[in-house]
């Protein structure tokens, strides 16, 4: 719960709803780091419990969802990120982080000097494959000319492959660069050590902009999962146990986005102003980006 991406994302969420409640109506109790066949377990345990909503925060955890909701009909569950209906008593949530990864693609298009920016994804799919199109669709919107060089990792945690793959796409000519989940830190750190280069990262989670590397951080997004804990209550509160699918977006404030404020001049009035209108585009629902059509 403290990965500063995915995983803390969903916890801190929970805690500001728990606050917001107060303590007496939401119990809140988590297992963290856990393989699916544990987490199978511990899922169990909780609906044995009889804790009302079980979020299994992460896809791998489908097929276990799947298999228990039916045991279990009175209890919710929840898994995602996934644009699935699941079962009567299965919410599931997607991010359409193509709005996000647009925003921080405008800002790399804008910034490059190179006409050379870098993505380092975790795997090709989920909420992850439309953060990388989203990001590729910003950054020739706003020049062009770009030249978006995208890799994966493979894997949400695979730190030291993030990082050797960010120091290739730099070795290549990539002055700004990108990527979402766990894996993200990686790449993160090895742009900061090549501060002295003049090369530049954009976020898939807030808090980047508040870590030792955050210098080179321009701006970060963030999933609100808030909103998504909120609609969770409320629709449990008003009898529907699942059957949904729950997306976050700007629109439903499902997402966050800021500036760092502390890296001067680089981010230029014309950047913000870009953004800005895209960020209010998407937000009015007058912005719709087609994702599907980036191939890699």
């Amino acid at each position: 719960v403290d990965d500063k991406g995915w995983c803390q994302s969903m916890h801190d969420a929970i805690k500001a709803v728990q606050k917001q409640y107060g303590e007496a109506k939401v119990e809140y109790s988590y297992s963290e780091k856990m393989k699916p066949v544990d987490a199978g377990s511990a899922a169990r345990q909780y609906a044995s419990k009889k804790f009302d909503i079980i979020i299994c925060h992460g896809a791998q955890y489908k097929n276990l969802v799947t298999e228990m909701a039916p045991d279990f009909k009175d209890t919710t569950f929840v898994f995602g990120t996934s644009a699935d209906i699941g079962g009567k008593n299965v919410f599931t949530y997607m991010p359409e982080s193509e709005e996000t990864g647009y925003l921080n693609g405008i800002i790399a298009g804008m910034v490059t000097k190179t006409n050379t920016v870098g993505l380092v994804g975790p795997v090709d799919g989920g909420d992850a494959a439309r953060y990388d199109r989203g990001f590729v669709l910003g950054a020739k919107a706003s020049n062009p000319k770009v030249n978006v060089k995208v890799a994966h990792t493979g894997s949400f945690g695979d730190f030291v492959k993030a990082s050797e793959l960010a120091q290739t796409q730099m070795k290549a000519g990539a002055d700004f660069l990108t990527g979402s989940s766990q894996q993200a830190m990686g790449a993160l750190r090895a742009v900061a050590a090549s501060a002295d280069k003049n090369i530049w990262w954009a976020g898939q989670d807030i808090s980047q902009l508040s870590v030792a590397e955050s210098p080179r951080v321009l701006a970060a997004s963030s999933y609100n999962y808030t909103t998504v804990v909120e609609i969770l209550i409320a629709k449990r509160e008003a009898g529907v146990k699942g059957g949904e699918n729950i997306p976050l977006n700007f629109h439903n404030k499902g997402f966050v986005f800021a500036y760092n404020e502390k890296v001067g001049k680089v981010l230029t009035p014309a950047i913000r102003k870009a953004v800005d209108k895209a960020r209010a585009d998407l937000t009015a629902g007058k912005l719709k980006l087609d994702w599907k059509a980036v191939k890699f």
